[in-house]
């Protein structure tokens, strides 16, 4: 078999079925991505003659005599492709895993297909950026500034520095590497809801050719811990083995083989023969606190952090200030409802997955797709019983996170593999075993009562919420807890009430998703404000004015909290309350559509701490070195959150030089130091502190050791330019690492951050719909969200974390579901199931910043990851109920769900 790749022969013979996406990247084209395995995603485009198409889709053999053309091969050995140069220039990229094959399609398309964008691009998903700026590179628009001076760098749109490798297909994730000996693990899953395990037969796995292990609850340490990763470990719940002999749910993991070939190990599993004890189950979360349920976890006691086992309760909070009932029935007027919101998938292109082997050194390495390094070796080593600094566990670039990072997934099955066997492994999990197997967004039932005297003033706030963790405990108690926390604690109201509860049912788990249970609860709390609103004839913002926290005001939701670090920064929401209203004002409805069309507008704000509680720590350290560059040392993750680029904005800021002449290294423990990880927005707000600490302290040393140089006062010296001034005199920062040098020592410094005390941000989305009330088809026809980001350190990126907030936000609002059937089983378990937003499915969000400078973050910095996603599907429900006059109470808001109530008011 002959075949070109990027203008090169090749005679290699594929296996037999192999995919030409499996091929070209066993030949090291890395830059053809793996994404959903069955042609959704478009991560794994190819040029095939010229023309893109899903590599994973086509057998190898239909290549032969082909000319095949991947990212690598686009443009020739060193240079650009002119899209790859306008995907840089308009930075249309944000974790960059579907980049390589959005950029084929892009270069491919002819003037007729660039009109039509929405139907050229629907075989390319992006999950991180809302397309905007994939838009805008197509219209060769740059978003990017040029040089910038030394010492300027922060608060200027500057590019990331992985940029051009992502681009060109060179950036490496988590699999784009070939290692020696390696070996392949699949897994047995769970085929019942909830059932106990009597036996495992592995004698007909074993014989399968190339079956190295079959790995079972037997052989595995039999320790509880939870997948959840925080620096405390007691937020979760302490129900989760490696491998069970118990499962509770279906898609659980049972057995794990490992062996040369991804196919003998599912031929091995096929042959696994397990001998299951069906227990009873139970999928629904109000039956499952009732008394007499199933129980799941019937051994899990309170010193394990599970609040009632015997009905199934993970967690709860109760509480209350004043007297809600009796401020009610004295208010003016009031509104009850209950809303309900479904299971989400973070849907990152890239999988959860990794590799694992054992160095000469006894060293245990596990390279994986994680937001959270630091602590997962933590738990491996506690697992295993290893000294820490006998694992090691880092990430390259990761393909989207979204929370769904912040879990333990995989990281453990690859070192009991590794450790078991002595060889290297990989564990990739397919798109599937993402939706079956990983984690959720906890859906929830929120019931709010409400009520305002005549003048708008809130009397009273109440909530009650009962949330679904499915089958184990990961991020139960701290979602459910933030998610009855800013939603009220935003709103000055002197009787406030809340009851929430978390529960086990037998389906998939659920766990940390962005907005972190926010957005559940903010669709009750900020319909009720509107309906407030309605029934006093005040305008939506003016009633939210006339309500919202003011600098000195206290931030109160019951039960009083333990802690008391969380402070007005800066202050913006009144900026973005006006900034919205007046974008919303700024045109008219639109004019041309039928009369079957109605209009409305709505707004939705939020309040998030950008930091979660009881800690968040990160280390950093940064060091001249001989050229006058520096390197500088962190512990967080990138995976599109844009943290690279800020940290090496603000070391350069606070160094006088440039961000070029900034090095980083992250997110590896052999690195030393400590970082929590990346989430709960903290990777600007706490490491971007560190980096800032190290950097000023960087800047003092290179003082002093001019100073010394000189014999002059530390205090009459400055940075400029790279260098260090004394009036007339002035030495380069590569003079100054040659006379450190000269004196056996290399100058550096260290930062620390405790992410503590905390800052509060916000957010105000604003919405102008229309919906068709024969179809119930809805059209966004105006999005706009203002943000008080603190200074605001990159303005695209941030302007980018925005968009795509609201874009995945818009998703789980208006179509994506994970439906589970009467017996807890995932039914929709891949992408062509489950609708993701496509570029024609997203509208432009105008994005506006508050001018605020946040007295407690990184040079004025605030948090903006996940807050833009809060109050979307608010904002989009209370335009929904002003454009019918009908309150849809559930999400999403897909059109079928509307069509009935839309038939009974206007009979269309």
């Amino acid at each position: 078999m002959s075949f070109e790749i990027n203008g090169t022969p090749f005679s290699e013979q594929p296996r037999a079925g192999q995919c030409l996406r499996t091929f070209l990247r066993e030949l090291g084209h890395f830059g053809v991505k793996k994404g959903c395995d069955a042609g959704d995603c478009g991560a794994c485009t190819v040029l095939l003659d010229g023309e893109p198409v899903h590599s994973c889709l086509i057998p190898a053999f239909r290549a032969e005599g082909r000319a095949i053309t991947t990212i690598e091969g686009l443009a020739p050995e060193g240079g650009a492709h002119p899209m790859q140069q306008a995907f840089l220039d308009a930075q249309a990229f944000q974790c960059g895993f579907c980049t390589a094959g959005m950029i084929l399609t892009c270069a491919s398309l002819n003037q007729a297909q660039r009109t039509d964008l929405g139907a050229s691009l629907k075989g390319n998903i992006c999950r991180c950026t809302g397309y905007r700026s994939i838009e805008d590179a197509l219209d060769g628009k740059t978003n990017v500034e040029d040089t910038v001076e030394p010492g300027t760098a922060f608060g200027r749109s500057l590019p990331a520095p992985a940029g051009p490798d992502v681009v060109r297909g060179k950036q490496r994730y988590t699999f784009d590497v070939a290692i020696d000996g390696l070996q392949h693990i699949k897994l047995l899953r769970s085929p019942h809801p909830h059932a106990r395990i009597v036996a495992i037969d592995k004698a007909a796995a074993l014989t399968v050719p190339g079956v190295h292990a079959v790995l079972t609850h037997e052989d595995a340490p039999n320790r509880l811990f939870s997948t959840a990763r925080h620096e405390q470990d007691w937020m979760d719940p302490d129900d989760t083995r490696i491998l069970d002999d118990v499962v509770r749910f279906i898609g659980q993991k049972v057995a794990a083989v490992v062996a040369e070939t991804e196919a003998a190990a599912e031929e091995a599993c096929r042959r696994l023969r397990v001998d299951y004890d069906i227990l009873p189950a139970v999928v629904d979360p109000e039956q499952a606190r009732a008394p007499g349920a199933p129980i799941i976890h019937p051994d899990r006691t309170q010193e394990q952090r599970v609040a009632n086992a015997k009905r199934n309760i993970v967690a709860e909070k109760h509480g209350e200030f004043g007297d809600v009932a009796a401020a009610l029935a004295k208010s003016a007027v009031t509104y009850e409802g209950t809303f309900t919101t479904q299971r989400v998938q973070h849907a990152a292109l890239e999988t959860h997955g990794g590799l694992a082997w054992l160095d000469a050194t006894g060293v245990l390495n596990i390279r994986s797709s994680t937001q959270v390094p630091f602590l997962t070796r933590r738990t491996l080593a506690d697992l295993f019983d290893l000294p820490r600094d006998k694992v090691r566990v880092f990430c390259e670039r990761v393909g989207g996170g979204f929370g769904g990072k912040q879990e333990m997934f995989v990281e453990d099955i690859l070192a009991l593999a590794a450790l078991r066997t002595g060889r290297p492994v990989k564990l990739e999990l397919t798109r599937e075993e993402q939706f079956i197997a990983t984690s959720t967004r906890h859906p929830m039932r929120v019931h709010v009562k409400a009520g305002a005297d005549v003048d708008g003033r809130l009397t009273a706030l109440q909530l009650d919420v009962l949330a679904n963790t499915g089958a184990y405990g990961n991020h139960a108690g701290p979602v459910l807890f933030h998610a009855a926390q800013e939603c009220l604690s935003v709103y000055n109201c002197p009787n406030k009430k809340v009851d929430a509860v978390a529960v086990y049912t037998n389906t998939v788990p659920s766990g940390a998703f962005r907005g972190y249970g926010l957005p559940q609860t903010l669709i009750a709390v900020e319909a009720a404000i509107d309906e407030l609103a309605k029934q006093l004839g005040i305008s939506p913002f003016d009633i939210r004015r006339r309500n919202v926290v003011k600098p000195g005001d206290p931030m109160l939701t019951p039960p009083p909290s333990d802690y008391h670090d969380v402070e007005y920064g800066s202050y913006g929401l009144d900026q973005c309350l006006d900034l919205v209203e007046r974008a919303m004002r700024a045109d008219a409805p639109a004019s041309d559509l039928s009369s079957d069309w109605l209009i409305g507008e709505g707004i939705a704000l939020t309040m998030i701490d950008t930091v979660p509680p009881a800690g968040h720590i990160a280390d950093a350290t940064i060091a001249l070195c001989d050229d006058g560059s520096f390197e500088l040392t962190v512990g967080t993750a990138e995976f599109g959150n844009g943290t690279t680029t800020v940290h090496r904005q603000i070391a350069a800021s606070a160094l006088a030089t440039t961000v070029d002449n900034i090095r980083l290294r992250q997110s590896d423990t052999a690195h030393g130091g400590h970082d929590t990880g990346a989430y709960g927005s903290a990777g600007i707000f706490v490491a971007g502190k560190a980096t800032q600490a190290a950097a000023e302290s960087l800047a003092g040393e290179l003082k002093r050791a001019a100073a010394a140089a000189w014999l002059c006062d530390p205090a009459t010296c400055t940075l400029d330019g790279h260098s260090i001034v004394a009036g007339v005199k002035r030495i380069s920062f590569a003079e100054l690492a040659e006379l450190a040098r000269a004196q056996g020592k290399q100058l550096s410094a260290s930062g620390n951050s405790g992410g503590t005390p905390r800052s509060v941000a916000f957010n105000v989305q604003g919405f102008r719909v229309a919906v068709n009330k024969g179809t119930g088809e809805i059209k966004i026809l105006k999005s706009v969200q203002a943000a008080d980001a603190g200074r605001v350190a990159n303005p695209m990126q941030c302007r980018g974390q925005v968009e795509g907030g609201v874009a995945q936000s818009l998703g789980a609002a208006l179509y994506e579901e994970m439906v589970i059937d009467a017996d807890g089983r995932v039914t929709n378990a891949k992408f062509r199931d489950y609708h993701l937003p496509s570029f024609a499915d997203v509208p432009r969000t105008e994005v506006f910043f508050a001018e605020t400078s946040d007295t407690i973050g990184p040079m004025g910095a605030k948090s903006m990851s996940e807050s833009p996603y809060n109050p979307v599907a608010a904002a989009l429900g209370n335009a929904i109920a002003d454009a019918t006059g009908i309150r849809f109470t559930s999400v999403p808001f897909k059109p079928d769900r509307l069509f009935p109530a839309l038939q009974d008011k206007f009979g269309v």
